[in-house]
């Protein structure tokens, strides 16, 4: 359980350095969060972690700042043999989780070398950037690849970090990390941390850890449907790209993400709006790593107002105080919707969800909503005026 006083937890109470304390302050980081509050103390002990709580509660910072004050402790690692490893299932992840370690390594006294690799860019680079890693942040298939062409050696690794690692599992990355796992040295600190608990992800800790610290926030932390206003339109197919430019063009929510089926279909939506007047970005994995990179940046630093994705930003990306999420057309699964509103109303602040639905969507949206148990009235998107949208 979370420790009860927890409006006097201050990261000073966690055994954190003053660097890394006023670093914190200085980027807003005003207390821990619950999941900082139990992970931070027992990393620092060396203890195996199992961290069982939703995106956006604070899970990277949790494992960040404790690993690199214990980094500062050991030798520099010998060369091309990196002495932290943390995979992740996506590049967009790689580079959020990179971005935090190398934020708090440059205040401490010996700053560390991270390096964030992931498919989808010339691997040259990152071959040659290997020289003097201490932390990497790989996703599984390019961290195989650079493995397999001997630019690095996992022998060294003292700490293992998989994050979103139910996502990975769901994804098909079982065999990539079993291949991982099999060339790393016995001896290590596991920290696994996950959004939910999976029987596979259960197996892999069983497979992994020593008598780990087990933190299970996923009650506590899920997301708070009270802070999500939901609605729904029952429109034609033909009418969902009018209905949408209406919305956008209402001026009601200043930045929109947008949920598509598919890679093409988010181009294609991304592309009308923009025809139509409407500053619009599509992302999925078919876009190259810098587009992705860029579209993403933009839309968090609110330069973008439109964004339209598939599921790939559905978890494991958090987009702060972001106002409305729309679902122009429906997840596959109930819990999948549950986690695409979830990336709206988040930080105390009440946001927006509105699905589209067409008429042979109807039974599909009954049933998440039943599974989700949930009810809303459709609004009949006829009585809205939509020409010249």
């Amino acid at each position: 359980m979370p420790p009860k006083n927890i409006r006097t937890m201050t990261f000073t109470k966690l055994g954190l350095p003053q660097t890394l304390v006023d670093a914190l302050a200085d980027e807003g980081y005003q207390q821990p969060y619950p999941i900082q509050q139990e992970a931070i103390p027992a990393i620092l002990k060396q203890k195996d972690i199992l961290g069982i709580a939703k995106t956006g509660s604070g899970k990277t910072a949790s494992f960040a700042l404790p690993i690199l004050v214990n980094l500062q402790k050991i030798p520099p690692p010998v060369n091309r043999q990196p002495q932290v490893l943390v995979v992740v299932p996506t590049r967009e992840l790689a580079i959020q989780v990179g971005g935090v370690f190398q934020l708090f390594s440059k205040v401490l006294p010996h700053p560390v070398k991270v390096v964030t690799v992931y498919g989808g860019v010339s691997i040259n680079p990152q071959m040659m950037g290997m020289n003097g890693v201490q932390v990497l942040v790989a996703t599984p298939g390019r961290l195989l690849d650079l493995t397999d062409s001997k630019a690095l050696q996992l022998s060294a690794v003292k700490i293992l970090v998989l994050d979103e690692a139910d996502k990975m599992l769901n994804l098909g990355f079982k065999e990539e990390m079993n291949r991982i796992l099999s060339l790393l040295p016995d001896q290590r600190q596991n920290l696994l941390f996950s959004a939910t608990l999976s029987p596979d992800l259960d197996g892999l800790r069983l497979i992994m850890m020593t008598d780990p610290v087990t933190i299970n926030l996923s009650v506590e932390e899920k997301i708070d449907l009270d802070l999500i206003e939901q609605s729904s339109y029952l429109v034609p197919n033909e009418k969902k790209g009018p209905l949408l430019r209406y919305l956008a063009k209402s001026n009601a929510y200043p930045q929109i993400l947008v949920f598509a089926s598919s890679g093409y279909r988010a181009d294609n939506i991304a592309d009308k709006l923009r025809k139509n007047g409407v500053r619009a970005a599509a992302i999925h994995g078919k876009k190259s790593q810098s587009a992705r990179k860029k579209a993403l940046q933009e839309f968090k630093d609110g330069a973008l107002p439109i964004l339209v994705s598939t599921d790939l930003l559905s978890r494991g990306i958090d987009i702060a105080a972001l106002p409305c999420v729309i679902n122009y057309e429906l997840p596959r699964s109930p819990k999948d919707y549950i986690h695409r509103i979830g990336r709206t109303g988040r930080a105390k602040k009440v946001g927006m969800a509105i699905s589209f639905v067409s008429p042979e969507e109807l039974t599909h949206f009954k049933m998440i909503l039943k599974k989700n148990k949930l009810w809303m009235e459709l609004i009949d998107s006829s009585l809205l005026d939509l020409h010249g949208y």
